[in-house]
């Protein structure tokens, strides 16, 4: 009896899980105080901050990286307690500043800040790429020349099992197939090296 009691509270434990972890979350910035990093965020590589633009989708505030790196370098900035496997993501991004890279991107399936899938749009070079991180070198999956037009814009990427889609403004640029990372991991945001970009409306859907 006790036993089977045990699995019962097992059970609708689990169910409560998945419940929570199937349903929809989203980040706007609002509540968060400028000047520090968004509520369960990690400020992994880069300056993340929140900051106030009064041209944000949602005002007043919005989550920018600010840091000026070089190179390779990969700022990203992780949502802590994520993890999610199938799921649909998007952002609202606004390129700010870069003599190297500008733009963006989302992040999800992260394992880490050396491991995970990345969608970004860079205006520079007009283009919109998805990559897999693996060990911190970056491999492109898919790419498309997209003309930059100023302003915000709108990421999203979804993956169930091995199939990537991305879209950009609503319309669907790139897919791909890959398994490097086939089990459930961490969502977040992406520039590289002195890339600065504004980023509101993190939303996700998924499990």
């Amino acid at each position: 009896m006790l036993r089977s009691l045990f699995a019962i509270v097992g059970v609708l434990l689990l169910a409560t899980m998945l419940a929570v972890q199937g349903g929809k979350e989203s980040w706007n910035f609002d509540t968060d105080i400028p000047g520090t990093i968004a509520k369960g965020f990690t400020n992994e590589v880069g300056e993340w901050k929140v900051v106030t633009d009064r041209n944000a989708p949602s005002q007043p505030n919005v989550l920018a990286q600010l840091g000026k790196n070089s190179g390779s370098t990969f700022n990203v900035t992780l949502l802590g307690d994520t993890n999610y496997k199938d799921l649909e993501i998007s952002v609202q991004m606004k390129a700010v500043v870069g003599k190297e890279d500008q733009g963006g991107g989302l992040v999800w399936r992260a394992k880490d800040a050396k491991n995970y899938y990345v969608a970004r749009y860079n205006p520079l070079e007009d283009n919109y790429r998805l990559y897999k991180v693996e060990k911190g070198r970056r491999s492109q999956l898919k790419g498309v020349d997209i003309k930059h037009t100023e302003g915000w814009h709108t990421l999203r990427a979804s993956m169930k099992g091995k199939l990537i889609q991305c879209y950009y403004d609503g319309q669907k640029y790139l897919e791909a197939k890959d398994n490097t990372f086939s089990g459930a991991g961490k969502i977040g945001l992406w520039t590289k090296a002195d890339a600065q970009a504004h980023f509101d409306d993190l939303m996700i859907t998924g499990q």
